[in-house]
């Protein structure tokens, strides 16, 4: 599984890409983390999740270029709110889509296979301008800001957010077979 991760990643992540990792990067020790680290492209920027902490005091996060807690950045004049944990409420969230401050998260491994886990009934909350860019809810590949910005704007032209779509898709895949 980890190997497929990292091809993964490096299909699509260049050398020389910046890469925003949400959170829960690893649950092996930080030796692990070394090993794992030292096969990935771009330059690493790491928000803290929930798992990431114990490893926090074995030097392991001196692997990447930044490690923070949360962080607020602009892509191509977009500003994005970056956190482990998905945002109830957020500045920006109620402006119209062109001006909207986006918010990206971690946290709940939303996944087109299953909706059993326990932060995902929360996902129910989130505005259309919400999106869990966790690997399991994107085909295990990490996913591009215009990728992403694209998916946000099909969501808010259908007046839905990234868990009812998730649902609405699983809805369609349970009674068509050739999914």
């Amino acid at each position: 599984m980890d190997q497929k991760l990292i091809e993964n990643w490096n299909k699509v992540v260049k050398p020389s890409d910046y890469i925003f990792h949400l959170g829960d990067f690893c649950f092996k020790g930080s030796q692990y983390w070394d090993k794992i680290l030292n096969q990935l492209n771009g330059h690493k920027f790491l928000i803290l999740g929930n798992h990431d902490f114990k490893n926090a005091k074995d030097g392991a996060l001196l692997k990447f270029d930044w490690v923070g807690q949360q962080s607020y950045i602009t892509i191509g004049g977009r500003s994005i709110f970056l956190n482990h944990f998905p945002f109830l409420c957020y500045g920006g969230s109620y402006r119209d889509i062109d001006n909207a401050v986006y918010s990206f998260h971690g946290h709940t491994h939303l996944s087109l296979n299953s909706m059993s886990g326990k932060d995902i009934i929360r996902l129910k909350m989130c505005f259309p301008t919400q999106f869990d860019v966790g690997v399991d809810a994107n085909n295990f590949t990490p996913i591009s800001f215009n990728d992403i910005d694209n998916r946000i704007k099909e969501q808010v032209a259908h007046n839905q957010n990234q868990y009812e779509q998730f649902k609405e898709y699983l809805e369609y895949a349970k009674n068509d077979k050739t999914v």
